[in-house]
């Protein structure tokens, strides 16, 4: 069972269950042995993904963006028992954490024990590399999902993705790059942001019946996920919460049925969005088109300016507190002020009177002249005007004016 055959240069060897089929005997197939190095623990090629191991078993793989198509950190490996293999495990992180992990039909779900089998002649040949496959038998414990894990080595397996082959020429006109992804899109992204009541599975199964099950929506692929959310301007965090569902809706050539299916989820998410535990939900398609649709709360945009505007005034504010501290900044004096008013508002007024303000704690008020009360007329005018020898000062009201003249 962990045994292995060396061969040398040039050597063969064959084997039988017994009778051979005619015209075999001779071995006339040329055989060519790859290099066992070439394969990475982070090729998202190498690996296929299913909810359930039925699925897996009858090939119902599940499609993801390519950081999660290599197994993330609450994932069960399953290397086939019939198959051999030799990975390289080198990352950019120390410590690849997944949940379990099975060879050769056994399967580890126990730290110490997959360590100890890792320093095993078998488990040396088939790990190799600088990271070090860790099992921790820990299960997602958020409805709302977890996060991949895998972003720290997004260049590493969007590299071994290019190994195989370049991204696809797109047909639409503005390809999507889905977070996570190594290449555009043609179709639509619904990122929805969430409350605690919401459940990535009851949701991914919801648009699978829902919409997915249809007909019209033939060859359209749903891919759903916990990603972290987009900072905002100047890296302001606006919400608590920093991560947000991304659905990723993918179709080959122009992408118009998941564009259409993306639109279909977003009135979903208005009618329903509240009881699916659905705060917001904004669509991106790749003909350039976008909108959201939510339920009782405040755009992301309008609290980004917001922010931004009060940022900025406090900037202000204390750029000139260190102008007047510095003394590059002085408040002029109160007898360089003027007060410029139009010529016509004064010539009712006569031009013996002097234009000038005075301060009314050293006047004493008269009473005001015949040719004044077309401007100024009534009891409360007299409350607010005075004429003095030195010219026209207003009084305050809130002072008694017996005050002044005492």
């Amino acid at each position: 069972m962990d045994g292995e055959l060396i061969l040398a240069f040039g050597a063969g060897f064959a084997g039988s269950e017994g009778d051979s089929d005619p015209g075999c005997e001779g071995g006339g197939d040329r055989i060519t042995f790859q290099d066992p190095n070439r394969y990475q623990w982070y090729d998202p090629t190498l690996w296929r993904a299913a909810s359930t191991p039925d699925d897996l078993e009858n090939g119902r793989f599940q499609f993801s963006v390519h950081e999660e198509s290599v197994p993330c950190e609450h994932d069960d490996v399953i290397f086939r028992p019939d198959s051999s293999f030799r990975v390289s495990t080198d990352s950019a992180v120390s410590s690849m954490p997944v949940k379990t992990v099975s060879i050769m039909e056994k399967k580890f779900s126990r730290e110490e024990e997959f360590a100890h089998y890792l320093q095993s002649g078998s488990g040396k040949l088939q790990f190799h590399g600088s990271g070090t496959v860790q099992v921790t038998n820990r299960r997602c414990s958020e409805s709302s999902g977890c996060d991949c894990g895998n972003t720290a080595n997004h260049e590493r397996i969007c590299a071994a993705l290019h190994q195989h082959s370049q991204c696809p020429l797109l047909e639409c006109r503005s390809p999507l790059t889905p977070i996570g992804h190594c290449c555009g899109i043609c179709g639509a992204i619904v990122s929805l942001e969430y409350s605690p009541d919401f459940n990535v599975e009851s949701y991914r199964n919801r648009l699978l019946h829902l919409f997915l099950s249809l007909p019209s929506y033939g060859g359209v692929r749903m891919a759903m996920s916990k990603v972290p959310r987009p900072q905002s301007f100047l890296g302001l965090v606006l919400r608590e919460d920093e991560s947000e569902i991304q659905v990723v809706l993918l179709e080959e050539g122009s992408g118009s049925k998941a564009e259409a299916l993306a639109w279909e989820i977003m009135k979903d998410i208005q009618s329903q969005g509240s009881s699916l535990g659905i705060v917001k939900g904004e669509v991106h398609t790749s003909t350039g088109s976008h909108d959201s649709g939510q339920g009782g709360s405040v755009d992301g945009g309008m609290i980004a300016g917001a922010v931004i505007g009060v940022l900025l005034a406090l900037v202000g504010l204390g750029s000139l507190v260190v102008l007047f501290t510095r003394g590059i900044i002085r408040v002029p004096s109160l007898s360089s002020l003027q007060f410029v008013k139009k010529d016509s508002d004064l010539d009712n007024l006569g031009d013996s009177i002097d234009k000038g303000f005075d301060n009314p704690m050293f006047d004493t008020s008269s009473n005001l002249p015949a040719d004044v009360h077309g401007l100024y007329s009534g009891s409360e005018a007299l409350k607010s005007i005075s004429i003095t020898n030195s010219g026209i000062h207003f009084t305050n009201p809130a002072y008694d004016e017996t005050d002044f003249t005492a």
